[in-house]
């Protein structure tokens, strides 16, 4: 998690440092999720402002909504287009990815 030197009135940046298969995580392991977006309306008019941050976020309320992020991913908004498309079409394929992406972090430790 990186701050802005504006925190609280801008969200921090959060980005894996291993390799992930995910629809709502980019190639370059930067997290995307609502409350992670600037403040206000969103450009594109997918989102509502209330759905993206605010300064009542702490860490453990951006912990939990990635937590929820990695069980429920959102692919209709996919950061990973490839990841969505074969969570939703091949699941066994994803899961299989995602436990290959799992045992190589752990061989980090």
């Amino acid at each position: 998690m990186t701050f802005p030197q504006n925190y609280p009135n801008s969200p921090p940046t959060v980005r894996f440092t291993s390799d992930m298969w995910h629809p709502n995580v980019y190639s370059d392991g930067r997290v995307c999720i609502s409350i992670l977006h600037p403040p206000g309306d969103d450009p594109s008019g997918y989102e509502l402002a209330s759905e993206r941050w605010t300064p009542v976020h702490t860490v453990e309320s951006i912990m939990l909504s990635i937590i929820s992020m990695l069980s429920g991913p959102n692919d209709e908004s996919p950061a990973n287009v490839e990841a969505a498309k074969e969570w939703r079409e091949k699941r066994d394929e994803f899961k299989k990815k995602v436990s290959r992406c799992v045992r190589k972090s752990q061989e980090m430790l």
